[in-house]
C-alpha cells in the first residue's frame, strides 16, 4: 500500500542534509522509542521503516537515485499544484504524484507511530480509523488482536495529541471533544486505562478554561452557555462550595479557584449568578451568600424588582451575625423605602470611610439620608453592575427609581417586618465574632496595597480590587468615596423633607417605615384580658362537647334511641365505585440498571427523531443536547447552526434494527450498541430538493447514562 512518507521524513532530515547528519538522525531515531503501551509487532514494524530509509540514505547510489525519483515527484506535484492555481480548480487531487512510500499492509502498524511522531495527527486518523471496524472479539485471530489493539493506541493518541495542540491554540471547546472522542474509543474497546486516565485528567484541568469560552459567547447562544454553567456548577459541587476544600482536579486552590469566580462574573448575566450564588448559599457558605446579595439587589434594582432587594436583605441578616454588613443592610433598607432602619443600621457600621463621606455629604441634614442615596448611587454604578453582563450599561438613579409605578406598587404589598427580617440591631458582641477560619478567609484577607499589586495565576486574570474594609469573606464591596465628591446624587436635588424625590401625592411607601414605627403601643393589660376571654370560651366549648359525648353514651346504653334507617338503603351502584380510587403507580425502574436492548433502542431511535427535527425545516436546535453528549453534541449542534445560518436543511426517513448491546463491565453507566440503520435523506437548498440519498449503515453508538437518563456520546459508522 502507498503512504504519503518519504525516507527524509522518517529520519526528520531535509533533502540537503549531508552524510553525517543522516547517520546521527538514525542514531537519535533508534534510540527514541515508542511509547511502551506498543506491541512488540508494531516497534518492530517502525524499526523496519527506520533501518530501511537509513539503507538507502547511507548509500551514495542508492541516495542518487531515490533523489532522482523523488525531486521528479516534487517537481511534478508544483507543476500539477500551478495548473490547478491557472484554472481555477483549485488544489490538485491526492494521487500517485505525491511523494509517498509503498510498504506492505504489516508495516502501517509501525507506519502510524512514526506519523504520530511527526505530529501528523489528522493523517493518523485518516490512515488508522478504518482499521477499527467494530468485530466481536471472538473471531479475532491472536495477531489481529494485537494489530488492532496498537491500531486503537495510536488513533487514541493522536486524539490525546490534537487535544493538547488545539488546547495551546486557545481552542478549548475543540480540545475537550478530541479527548471525549480518544476516551470513547478506548472505553468501547476496553483498552489502555493509563492513556484513558491521561485524558481525563487533561479534561479536568481544561474544565476553567471551557467555561470561560462558553460563558463569553454572546447570549443569544443559548445551548452552549448553558453547557459552560453546568460545568461550573459541577466544579463547584466537586469543591464542596465556592470556598470549599474538595478537588475538582482542575490544579486551582481556593485563592485561585475565588479569582475564577470573580472573573468569571463578567460574563454571566444577573439572573444565571442569582441562580447559581443562591443555590450555593444553602450549604451554607459565606461567599456565595454575599454573592448572591449582590445579584439580588443588582437586579432587584435593574428590573425594579423590590422583592429581590428584600431576599438580599434576609440573607445579610445571617451574615450580620457574624459580619459587619450594616452598610449593605443600610442600602437594602433605604431601596425598600424603610429609611429609618436604613439609619440606624448606619449608626452600627463600624467602617469608617464610607460613614464619612455619608456625613460630609448629609450636613445640613437633620438624618444621613441625603449622603446614603449619593452612596447608593455610585455603590451600584461602580461596584454592583459592572459584575453583570447584562448590566454593566445600566445608570443608576434613585429619582427614577422611586418614581417607577411598579416599584410603588411592589413597596406597598411586601410582607410586614416580622422578628426575624427586622433584626437589624445587633449587639455588639455578636457582631465581633470572628469569621469562619477558612483557607477562603486567608485568601481574601489582604491589605488593600496587596490586594492592588497581587497577580492571579498565569492562566487567569487577576480579580478586581477589594473592598479594605469589608468583611473577610468579600469578594467585591462597596466604593471608596471620593475626596472631591460631595452635592446630591447624579445631579438630582433631593429636599431634605423628601430625600427620595418623591412627589407628595405619591404612595408613601418610601416613608412608612418611620411612621408605623410611631404608633402607640397597645396596654398590655387589654392584651391579657383579651387573651383570658378567648381561653374562656375555648374551655366551655371543650366541656360542652365533651358532656355531650356522655350523655349520647349512657343514652345508647339504655335503649332509649334507636337508629333511623332510610328505608331506600344507601344510593350505590355498581357501575363505579362508591369512593374514587387512587390510580394504580407503576413500580419505577432502577436509575442505576444496567442498559438492556428496548433502552438501547429507544434511545437510538429518540437520536434518529431528534436529528430530523433539529436539521429539518424548523430547525429545533434545542432538542439536541437532550440526546447527545459529549464530542456528538458539540459536533451536531455547530452542524445544525450552520444548517439553520445558511437556509438548507434535510428531510429523514429512519429504519432501526437493534443489535448486540455490550454495558461495560467497570462502570454500569456506559454501554455500546450495534444498530442498522436505513436513513432515506433529501437536502433542501433554497427551499428546492437537490440531493437524495438512500444509506444502508452499521454503527457502533457510544451510550453513557447522566442523571439516570441515557444519551449518545459518540458513533463509529462501519
Amino acid at each position: 500500500m502507498l503512504i504519503p512518507l518519504d525516507y527524509y521524513r522518517i529520519l526528520g532530515l531535509p533533502i540537503q542534509a549531508t552524510a553525517e547528519q543522516i547517520q546521527q538522525a538514525y542514531r537519535d531515531r533508534s534510540r527514541q522509542m515508542p511509547r511502551r503501551e506498543y506491541s512488540e509487532m508494531a516497534v518492530r514494524a517502525r524499526k523496519q521503516l527506520i533501518d530501511e530509509a537509513y539503507e538507502v540514505l547511507s548509500d551514495p547510489d542508492g541516495r542518487a537515485r531515490y533523489d532522482a525519483t523523488f525531486l521528479s515527484k516534487t517537481y511534478d506535484l508544483d507543476e500539477t499544484e500551478a495548473d490547478a492555481s491557472e484554472n481555477g480548480t483549485g488544489a490538485p487531487r491526492e494521487d500517485a504524484q505525491t511523494p509517498s512510500l509503498d510498504i506492505e499492509d504489516e508495516q502501517l502498524v509501525g507506519a502510524l507511530p512514526i506519523f504520530l511522531e511527526l505530529g501528523e495527527y489528522e493523517l493518523v486518523l485518516k490512515l488508522g480509523r478504518p482499521h477499527l471496524v467494530h468485530r466481536p472479539k471472538d473471531e479475532l485471530s491472536g495477531t489481529e488482536a494485537v494489530r488492532r489493539a496498537d491500531f486503537v493506541l495510536t488513533v487514541a493518541v493522536a486524539y490525546l495529541e490534537m487535544g493538547r495542540e488545539q488546547w495551546q491554540q486557545s481552542q478549548y471547546e475543540r480540545a475537550a471533544s478530541c479527548l471525549e472522542a480518544g476516551q470513547a474509543l478506548l472505553l468501547r474497546e476496553g483498552l489502555f486505562p493509563q492513556v484513558r486516565g491521561e485524558m481525563q485528567a487533561d479534561l479536568y484541568k481544561l474544565r476553567p478554561y471551557r467555561v470561560l469560552e462558553l460563558l463569553s459567547l454572546p447570549l443569544d447562544r443559548d445551548v452552549p452557555r448553558q453547557r459552560g454553567l453546568q460545568l461550573l456548577r459541577d466544579m463547584i459541587q466537586e469543591r464542596s462550595g465556592i470556598d470549599g476544600s474538595g478537588d475538582d482536579r482542575s490544579g486551582l486552590d481556593v485563592d485561585d479557584f475565588l479569582r475564577f469566580v470573580q472573573q468569571l462574573r463578567q460574563y454571566m448575566t444577573a439572573a444565571e449568578q442569582q441562580l447559581l450564588f443562591e443555590m450555593e448559599a444553602r450549604r451554607p457558605s459565606a461567599v456565595a451568600t454575599y454573592l448572591a446579595v449582590y445579584a439580588l439587589v443588582g437586579r432587584g434594582f435593574a428590573e425594579r424588582q423590590p422583592g429581590l432587594i428584600y431576599r438580599a436583605k434576609l440573607l445579610l441578616i445571617q451574615l450580620g451575625r457574624r459580619q459587619d454588613v450594616h452598610l449593605e443592610q443600610a442600602i437594602c433598607a433605604l431601596l425598600l423605602g424603610q429609611t429609618e432602619q436604613a439609619t440606624r443600621a448606619l449608626e452600627l457600621s463600624q467602617e469608617e470611610s464610607p460613614i464619612t463621606f455619608i456625613r460630609e455629604n448629609s450636613q445640613g441634614s437633620p438624618d444621613l439620608l441625603p449622603g446614603l442615596c449619593l452612596y447608593g448611587e455610585r455603590w451600584l454604578q461602580e461596584e454592583v453592575f459592572p459584575h453583570f453582563r447584562d448590566l454593566a450599561n445600566q445608570t443608576a438613579s434613585l429619582k427614577d427609581y422611586f418614581a417607577d409605578p411598579q416599584v410603588q406598587t411592589h413597596l406597598e404589598n411586601l410582607p410586614p417586618e416580622t422578628e426575624e427580617s427586622n433584626q437589624w440591631v445587633v449587639s455588639a458582641t455578636q457582631t465581633a465574632l470572628p469569621p469562619p477560619d477558612s483557607t477562603a478567609v486567608g485568601a481574601v484577607r489582604t491589605a488593600p496595597e496587596t490586594r492592588r499589586t497581587a497577580t492571579a495565576p498565569s492562566s487567569f486574570q487577576s480579580p478586581q480590587p477589594l473592598r479594605s474594609s469589608a468583611p473577610s469573606w468579600q469578594v467585591t464591596g462597596t466604593p471608596q468615596p471620593s475626596p472631591s465628591s460631595g452635592g446630591s446624587p447624579g445631579g438630582v436635588n433631593l429636599p431634605l423633607t423628601n430625600p427620595f424625590g418623591l412627589d407628595e401625592d405619591a404612595p408613601p411607601s418610601a416613608r412608612r417605615s418611620g411612621r408605623r414605627s410611631r404608633r402607640p403601643r397597645r396596654g398590655l393589660k387589654i392584651d391579657r384580658l383579651v387573651i383570658a376571654i378567648i381561653v374562656g370560651l375555648v374551655g366551655l366549648t371543650l366541656l360542652g362537647f365533651i358532656l355531650t359525648s356522655i350523655l349520647g353514651g349512657l343514652a345508647a346504653m339504655l335503649g332509649l334511641s334507636e337508629p333511623k334507617i332510610d328505608e331506600n338503603g344507601l344510593d350505590i351502584g355498581i357501575a363505579e365505585a362508591p369512593v374514587e380510587l387512587p390510580e394504580k403507580r407503576e413500580t419505577a425502574a432502577d436509575a442505576n440498571a444496567p442498559i438492556d436492548t428496548e433502552t438501547a433502542r429507544a434511545t437510538i431511535q429518540n437520536w434518529l427523531d431528534v436529528k430530523a427535527d433539529a436539521m429539518g425545516s424548523d430547525h429545533q436546535i434545542d432538542k439536541i443536547q437532550e440526546i447527545l453528549t459529549g464530542p456528538a453534541l458539540t459536533e451536531w449542534q455547530a452542524l445544525a447552526e450552520r444548517a439553520q445560518t445558511n437556509g438548507w436543511y434535510w428531510e429523514y426517513q429512519h429504519d432501526l434494527n437493534i443489535g448486540e448491546v455490550t454495558p461495560d463491565a467497570e462502570n454500569p453507566n456506559r454501554a455500546v450498541a450495534a444498530a442498522q440503520v436505513r436513513e432515506q435523506a433529501t437536502l433542501y437548498e433554497g427551499g428546492q430538493p437537490t440531493t437524495e440519498r438512500d444509506d444502508n449503515l452499521n454503527v457502533m453508538y457510544e451510550l453513557v447514562r447522566s442523571n439516570g437518563t441515557w444519551k449518545i456520546q459518540d458513533w463509529v459508522v462501519e
